[in-house]
């Protein structure tokens, strides 16, 4: 099996998931496996982002009769891939091994870039926030996120959640800032739909004043769905790594 990480700005595509009238990650992936090896191929990935969402660190699996060595995967995949998608890194997997299944963590940075001026560069990869923000109330609200919650609150609706648990372990909840940069860096186990944008939203509103801490902390343990928000839009949000237990087998050099 060949597990590739991967790097991708989202703005383009809607979502990773392969859909059959619109320009996803998977699809690009899946056709530039085609081109290189002359194999239909399947991937499966390691966590699923939205429309508009990026990555540094998606972690694609697939599985191929094909015999060519990690750096053809690299570098061929790179050969054929639009140039807003690239191939990081390439390994070897045991057959059978999940991506998704196997990975301990996923860590997430959303973006905010608090000013009261367009930055055209820069919003295209974050969330415009005028005025400033209070990032250390930001940071006392996310203590509430740390450990094993029910996080339903941070779901649109109950439909979003529809057939799915919504207990989740986060191990870092965190805000820091530099200039009129500030970032929010989230590890869990798995995520929800919407949960980080939604969790963006309402920690912005704690940095405003329209929030306090404990209110937010009171959102989190009420598990309703809909309660937090707004939504921050998909531009500042990044999947930045996936993690499992130990190394893969092989490493393309």
């Amino acid at each position: 099996m060949v597990v590739l990480v991967i790097e991708y700005d989202g703005t383009a595509y809607h979502g990773s998931q392969w859909q059959a009238n619109a320009p996803t990650i998977q699809g690009e992936m899946e056709k530039a496996l085609q081109q290189l090896t002359g194999e239909k191929i399947r991937i499966k990935a390691a966590g699923r982002t939205d429309a508009g969402v990026h990555a540094r660190g998606q972690v694609i699996g697939f599985t191929t009769a094909s015999d060519l060595p990690l750096t053809a995967f690299r570098d061929g995949m790179n050969h054929y891939l639009p140039r807003d998608i690239a191939v990081l890194a390439a390994y070897r997997a045991p057959d059978g091994f999940d991506v998704r299944r196997r990975a301990v963590n996923r860590e997430y940075r959303y973006t905010i870039r608090s000013g009261a001026t367009r930055s055209p560069l820069r919003d295209a990869y974050a969330w415009p926030v005028a005025g400033e923000l209070d990032i250390s109330a930001m940071n006392q609200a996310c203590q509430h996120l740390i450990g094993r919650h029910d996080l339903a609150s941070f779901v649109a609706s109950a439909q979003a959640i529809r057939d799915r648990r919504t207990v989740r372990e986060v191990f870092k909840a965190e805000i820091t800032g530099d200039g009129d940069m500030i970032y929010f860096d989230i590890v869990a186990n798995a995520f929800l739909p919407h949960q980080v944008r939604n969790t963006v939203g309402a920690l912005v509103r704690v940095g405003q004043g329209r929030l306090t801490p404990a209110e937010f902390g009171e959102m989190v343990e009420a598990a309703q769905p809909g309660l937090a928000g707004p939504t921050a839009p998909a531009a500042g949000l990044c999947l930045m790594r996936v993690n499992y237990a130990g190394p893969f087998e092989g490493e393309a050099r």
